[in-house]
């Protein structure tokens, strides 16, 4: 395994001992992961304060910072035919992968590092993304990037099944804290919408949340107060909206082509975003810990 220590000591207080003195929403450089971003993509935090993203070398790989500051190709090559986009982490620490050339969800052992497939969907366009609640209740985003549609699939061990048709393309999505409502956001019509996820975790009451006048969005993440934080892809802004669909603040980044973003750090407040246009990750703190960081107990 290849790993390239690249912090400064400063570098390394920002992964895991931001204080509460730290200004928040201001966006620095947090590592440097190469030349090759255009596909940079899925951050994701585990349990232990490790930081995954997608395809940093080249397409199939999986980055990954550790707590000692240090980066590897935590996967250097994913199996023939696939390419993952999002990344979810469940309790058990298990990476679940949205690849979207081999039509799966794949799953990552942390230790072992083997690869399997979670479920597989060939009607399926590419799931894109995917967002993780409790008992592993999985959703992915499943855009026809040429045809401007998308879909939303359930996913369980063994199956996709599919939640909703005939939307324009599907990308973020993301379950609310207290998990009954899932947000789906379409890039091209730049729309963010909302549904109720029934007992029975089907999708109804589909409703707007907000919607912008330019530029596409990309991945997004709530906090433990249901506020969504969305990536304005091409913008260079992170938004963050909330549960009632109100712009609370308008996060300016170094990059412009930021692509998704992931809570971790000590207290679950520093927000980490790839950037398709940048050799660099960048963080910045908020004043409430993302929801995943909260509920993997994260410290």
């Amino acid at each position: 395994m290849r790993t390239v220590h690249f912090f400064s000591v400063f570098s390394l207080f920002l992964l895991g001992a931001c204080t509460e003195s730290e200004p928040l929403y201001i966006a620095t450089d947090y590592a440097y992961v190469g030349s090759f971003t255009r596909g940079l993509e899925g951050p994701a935090v585990d349990q232990k304060g490790n930081l995954y993203f997608v395809n940093p070398d080249h397409s199939g790989t999986i980055g990954k910072i550790d707590t000692s500051g240090n980066f590897s190709l935590f996967i250097d090559q994913l199996p023939e035919g696939s390419t993952a986009n999002g990344i979810r982490i469940n309790e058990q620490g298990n990476l679940f992968l949205a690849d979207y050339t081999g039509h799966n969800v794949l799953e990552v052992d942390p230790e072992t590092k083997a690869v399997t497939v979670y479920a597989h969907e060939p009607n399926a366009n590419q799931p894109n993304d995917l967002t993780l609640g409790a008992g592993d209740l999985l959703f992915a985003s499943d855009p026809n990037w040429g045809a401007s549609t998308g879909k939303v699939w359930k996913v369980e061990k063994g199956n996709f099944e599919l939640m909703v048709d005939e939307m324009g393309t599907t990308n973020g999505i993301e379950i609310s804290p207290d998990g009954k409502t899932l947000y789906v956001n379409e890039s091209v019509q730049r729309n963010v919408w909302a549904f109720d996820i029934t007992d029975s975790k089907n999708l109804e009451n589909k409703r707007l949340l907000i919607s912008f006048e330019d530029f596409g969005m990309d991945g997004m993440r709530c906090d433990v107060k249901g506020n969504l934080y969305i990536t304005r892809y091409g913008k260079g802004t992170v938004v963050k909206v909330s549960p009632e669909g109100k712009i609370l603040k308008e996060i300016e980044l170094k990059g412009k082509n930021v692509s998704n973003i992931a809570f971790g750090g000590k207290e679950g407040t520093t927000a980490f975003v790839t950037l398709q246009d940048r050799g660099y990750i960048e963080s910045f703190e908020v004043s409430d810990p993302g929801q995943s960081t909260v509920r993997r107990n994260v410290n």
